[in-house]
């Protein structure tokens, strides 16, 4: 089951770098829950949108690390985002139930975005 979630986990953020929501989408349950240091979210159509939005942000992801353990895997990936952020590093730990992601929390310091803010 753990190595089910790794690749699950890795073909939605393989899906998410060619910015591909609709090869995303599948990978969600409908209720999704998503937790992230600037927004929560418990719907999988409003995720899909937000992540719609963030796509601007970025020009290419690269997963670091993938790990398992029981209903849960972590992926750890950069985003290279035009100046002034840059790279910007982030870890989701995901829960999934039935072949699905149920639960995505996100770990990331938000401090680079107020540099675009400012710019």
């Amino acid at each position: 089951m753990s190595e089910n979630n790794v690749a699950i986990a890795e073909a939605y953020y393989q899906a998410m770098g060619r910015k591909d929501l609709s090869s995303m989408e599948p990978y969600l349950d409908s209720k999704i829950h998503f937790i992230g240091p600037l927004s929560e979210v418990n719907d999988k159509d409003e995720l899909i949108k937000a992540t719609g939005r963030l796509f601007s942000l970025f020009n290419d992801l690269t997963i670091r690390a993938k790990l398992s353990s029981g209903d849960q895997a972590m992926i750890v990936y950069d985003l290279d985002c035009p100046q002034p952020i840059g790279k910007f590093r982030v870890a989701s730990l995901m829960t999934f139930k039935n072949n699905l992601i149920k639960q995505i929390e996100l770990f990331y310091d938000a401090r680079p975005f107020d540099k675009k803010s400012v710019s």
